[in-house]
């Protein structure tokens, strides 16, 4: 056994440690110098997820999703709401699309959502849900920007009984590839499998604070396989379809390290950099997952029950691979604990570990490490660990801030651009030739996200976009923000 050590800091694996290690801020008037930065051909894109804007739950024979039902039950959101309507763009799509063209982008990736194309998850294509994606495409086709398609965000159909946890979804998942690949495959630049499964299997089945809100522990790791298998198939499905475009998948990289140098905190955090990385990178990468490690055999037997055939499934060639980013990651030995304001515990479902915070570093609206040197640290650790790393993209997540809308629904979010362009400029400064990551080929980014949507638990109280989105009226006003601008701004100076 390996453990994570304390040391894994920017400083210690060769990448300047601090707010040094980034560019100076007041990103918002430098959006010259940030085109100026962007290599030649370097794609730059905004992201979005279909659950999250689309709306239109209950239109043209759309089926429940996980998420449907599981934002049904009291207490699960914390604001109480749901996506039925969400940024409506179903019906705002055309605006959308100019939105896009107006912002400079060069691709927009966006997600299928499963149960409008298959309400139940199975059999054929719903030729309302073709329809939309049909005019999106063509929109966007219509306006010179290129497309990434996911083929799904989360969103299984709530009627594949068991969803991840049985095998046979991932059987359904790639029947459903085929499908959209003969429906789409003329038009769509790249497809990406699946985003993120590392945040389906822990906080949808393993601790339940998503959905379908299942509290399994280590039991959950089951649909950790069963995804990486639906991805493999996926994959061999799309190219049996003859579709054109690149196909690839998005996993999210956190870079771990522990609280201290004890034992107990080393093997968790070597845990943590498993059950978060390992587990969903090293199948597809490198066609295994990694050894359990030695305290927690018996919680990792799954790893070791895998089929041989299912990790050459998952082990297929890619075109590119997704990296979403969002924070490090301190751990601890010791489970999650709550209590009562008069000091008694509360029963909570957790690891037998806890994440710890970064107090030297400042954290966004919704809690998330504002400490863009450690993507360097993710970047580093992937070169490393993968001599045949794909062409990597990089998705930009974490973005949200208290916005502020003004009377006329403008909002002024210099944080939000002081966030997106340190990352991006720490990317490109460790991949750049002769970096700790120059192994990593970084050929593009993703932005999160061009529209105020739905964020998923945390409802509408964390706005993540470039656009805000006014949810009082019914028209869903569109309002850019600052950061659209100066996004803009920076594009145009490429």
């Amino acid at each position: 056994m390996n453990p994570t050590p304390r040391s894994t800091t920017p400083a210690s694996t060769g990448f300047a440690s601090g707010r040094r290690a980034v560019a100076a801020r007041d990103w918002e008037h430098r959006a010259g110098e940030l085109g100026d930065r962007l290599p030649t051909g370097f794609e730059v894109a905004v992201a979005t997820s279909a659950f999250q804007i689309e709306g239109a739950a209950r239109d043209g024979g759309r089926g429940d999703s996980v998420w449907d039902t599981f934002s049904q039950v009291s207490g699960r959101i914390r604001d109480g709401s749901n996506a039925s309507v969400s940024a409506d763009h179903v019906k705002n799509y055309a605006a959308d699309t100019a939105l896009l063209r107006d912002l400079g982008v060069d691709s927009y990736r966006f997600s299928l959502g499963w149960t409008r194309l298959q309400p139940e998850g199975r059999g054929a294509l719903n030729r309302n849900g073709v329809a939309f994606y049909d005019r999106l495409l063509d929109a966007l086709l219509a306006h010179g920007i290129r497309s990434t398609a996911t083929l799904s965000h989360w969103d299984t159909p709530a009627a594949l009984r068991g969803g991840w946890l049985n095998r046979d979804t991932a059987g359904r998942f790639a029947d459903y590839a085929h499908a959209v690949g003969e429906a789409f495959g003329d038009r769509v630049d790249a497809w990406v499998t699946l985003t993120d499964p590392a945040t389906v299997t822990t906080r949808g089945y393993a601790l339940g604070t998503h959905a379908p809100g299942r509290t399994l522990l280590f039991d959950a790791l089951p649909t950790a396989h069963h995804q990486l298998l639906a991805h493999g198939l996926a994959v061999q499905a799309l190219r049996a379809a003859d579709v054109r475009g690149r196909i690839g998948i998005v996993n999210s990289h956190t870079p771990v390290q522990s609280v201290t140098d004890r034992d107990q905190d080393r093997s968790y955090a070597a845990l943590y950099d498993l059950l978060q990385n390992r587990l969903f990178a090293d199948p597809v990468l490198l066609g295994q997952y990694p050894d359990p490690l030695e305290p927690f055999a018996l919680e990792l037997r799954t790893l070791l029950e895998a089929d041989p055939a299912d990790l050459r499934t998952i082990h297929q060639p890619l075109d590119f691979y997704g990296v979403s980013y969002t924070e490090p990651a301190r751990i601890a030995a010791g489970a999650t604990t709550r209590t009562t304001p008069d000091g008694q515990p509360i029963p909570v479902t957790s690891w037998p570990f806890h994440l710890e915070p970064f107090r030297e570093h400042p954290t966004t609206s919704a809690g998330v490490v504002n400490a863009p040197e450690y993507l360097a640290v993710a970047l580093g650790e992937l070169a490393d660990r993968y001599p045949a790393l794909p062409p990597v993209y990089l998705s930009l997540a974490g973005g949200a801030f208290a916005d502020q809308a003004d009377a006329r629904h403008e909002v002024h979010d210099p944080a939000r651009i002081d966030y997106l362009a340190e990352h991006l400029v720490t990317a490109l400064d460790a991949t750049a030739t002769g970096a700790p990551a120059a192994a990593a080929d970084l050929r593009g980014v993703a932005f999160w996200s061009l529209l105020d949507g739905f964020e998923w638990d945390a409802g509408y109280t964390q706005p993540t976009g470039l656009v805000h989105v006014d949810f009082s009226n019914d028209r869903r006003t569109r309002t850019p923000k600052s950061s659209f601008r100066w996004l803009q701004h920076a594009l145009a100076n490429r």
